[in-house]
């Protein structure tokens, strides 16, 4: 992946760069795996803005994404790498022996021509083969991890994204996530072998404002800026702390609060939890 500075003929392009999408070599989507989006602009089904700061944005169309992998000890060949405007890692066109196509998440070092496979028992672990935790390598890197076997991955998918396989003790494997949490996922779930491409996706700045609204973002208000009935932190008479600690328009705690449930049941797999800038590494309760 590249990365490319222009000349700084405005301010706006002053303080942009571009990624180049190197790793991409095919241009025009499989029209067979293309469904419609219909844009809500944060609101739900009454008009009420639930998510704040969405809308407009570039019309997208969704790419079905094999999440699950469920086409077992069959190879698929790669045709090709593809930009997807639905998420910050490129995608890959695979396609089977009897020529259904499919899409998956492109790794690193994953190029056109090469053979992935799905596999009931061990396979390969060459980048992109997928299998279940307890016959991958210990200390290999995946990504694409299923957090319920079946119901498809749902760990590792951003762009240069990676989990460490860490070691499989029982019937639990352990994983080093990119966050720093380190939690057990069953052996029985399934993981992709390799990192997460476009890992260049990091390093590309914006630039100016118009970026961000191409992306269907929205500008950003202050909370202490708003009226009290719009919230938590609006409201009072000039500026005014309120003595309460950041949250979002909802009450959720933000800058690193304390979000997840307390009674959760998954919260004994959790043997570290993620590190935070504002609170280190939060004890589970």
């Amino acid at each position: 992946m590249a990365i490319r500075v222009y000349k700084p003929t405005s301010p706006g392009r002053r303080n942009a760069s571009v990624n180049l999408y190197s790793e991409v070599t095919k241009k025009k989507p499989e029209k067979s795996l293309l469904r419609p989006i219909k844009k809500t602009g944060g609101r739900n089904h009454r008009g009420v803005i639930t998510c704040q700061h969405r809308g407009g944005g570039h019309k997208r169309r969704y790419r079905v994404i094999d999440f699950k992998r469920n086409r077992l000890d069959d190879p698929a060949k790669v045709i090709g790498i593809e930009y997807d405007p639905n998420r910050s890692c490129n995608i890959a066109l695979v396609e089977y022996g009897d020529g259904e196509r499919r899409y998956i998440l492109a790794p690193v070092g994953l190029t056109d021509g090469m053979e992935v496979v799905s596999g009931t028992g061990q396979v390969e672990p060459s980048v992109g083969n997928c299998m279940k935790l307890k016959d991958i390598p210990a200390g290999l890197t995946v990504h694409n991890v299923e957090l319920t076997a079946g119901r498809g991955g749902q760990l590792g998918r951003s762009a240069g994204a990676s989990i460490r396989l860490m070691n499989k003790e029982g019937k639990w494997a352990t994983l080093v996530l990119p966050s720093g949490e380190i939690r057990q996922v069953s052996l029985e779930c399934r993981g992709t072998i390799g990192q997460v491409g476009n890992t260049d996706h990091q390093n590309v700045k914006l630039g100016k404002a118009g970026r961000k609204r191409w992306l269907g973002i929205r500008p950003s208000v202050r909370g202490v800026a708003m009226s009290h009935h719009d919230h938590p932190l609006g409201g009072g008479e000039g500026r005014s702390k309120g003595n309460r600690a950041p949250s979002s328009a909802s009450g959720v705690p933000s800058k690193g609060g304390p979000t997840r449930q307390k009674a959760k049941a998954s919260n004994k797999r959790i043997i570290r939890r993620r590190r935070s800038v504002r609170y280190g590494i939060r004890r589970l309760k």
